[in-house]
């Protein structure tokens, strides 16, 4: 009898556990986690320091700093539509002609200028971690102020590309450069000779902040 009643509670003992065990086998029903995305955006709005070569210029030494701005329309991930504007002004080595520096072999000619308005098609994709790049093609007018070029508005375009470093998910550094041909007369050309035109190109490199939303 004593027997029996030893093997029956051993039997209930594994019995009493199994449910335990398989309560912590079952994970708690947790709610699920919510995706990390970017923001949703279309546009992006670039500015900042700006600097051109004056290939367009006879006897130019140095080339000009100033500003450089763009907006951007984008049509999905990796499309999208660019508006550049340029002002060009101050020379970033020696100086104009017109200054007071008694060294006048050192500067470029006159007090040129140029100011630039470009649109086109642009590329682009992230590279690698923080790092987007892109690639557009340009198109529009550019005028070369200061030195009675003709004509005042000279046809010009051009590629370019160029690096973000994404700061967060607003706001990155960018650099990058472009290329841009123009074609505007020789310097001191007259009627006799038609104003005869040269094609030109002149580079153009430009760094600062955009801004996306």
């Amino acid at each position: 009898m004593k027997r029996k009643l030893l093997l029956s509670i051993l039997a209930m003992v594994p019995a009493l556990f199994m449910p335990l065990s398989a309560t912590s086998q079952i994970a708690p029903d947790r709610p699920p986690r919510a995706p990390q995305t970017e923001p949703s955006t279309k546009y992006e709005v670039f500015a900042g320091f700006g600097y051109t070569s004056l290939n367009q210029l006879n006897n130019s030494r140095y080339g000009l700093s100033g500003v450089n701005a763009s907006v951007t329309r984008d049509w999905g991930k990796f499309f999208g539509v660019t508006a550049d504007g340029a002002y060009y002004k101050i020379a970033l080595y020696g100086c104009n002609s017109n200054s007071s520096d008694p060294n006048k072999q050192n500067c470029n000619p006159g007090e040129p200028s140029v100011d630039a308005l470009l649109f086109g098609p642009v590329l682009h994709s992230n590279l690698y971690g923080p790092v987007d790049g892109f690639f557009h093609v340009l198109l529009g007018g550019e005028h070369t102020g200061g030195e009675y070029m003709t004509p005042k508005v000279s046809f010009a375009g051009g590629v370019g590309a160029g690096l973000d470093y994404k700061l967060n998910k607003r706001f990155a550094l960018r650099l990058s450069g472009d290329d841009i041909a123009s074609s505007f007369s020789v310097r001191d050309n007259s009627p006799a000779l038609g104003y005869s035109s040269h094609r030109t190109r002149s580079s153009r490199a430009s760094f600062g902040l955009v801004y996306k939303f």
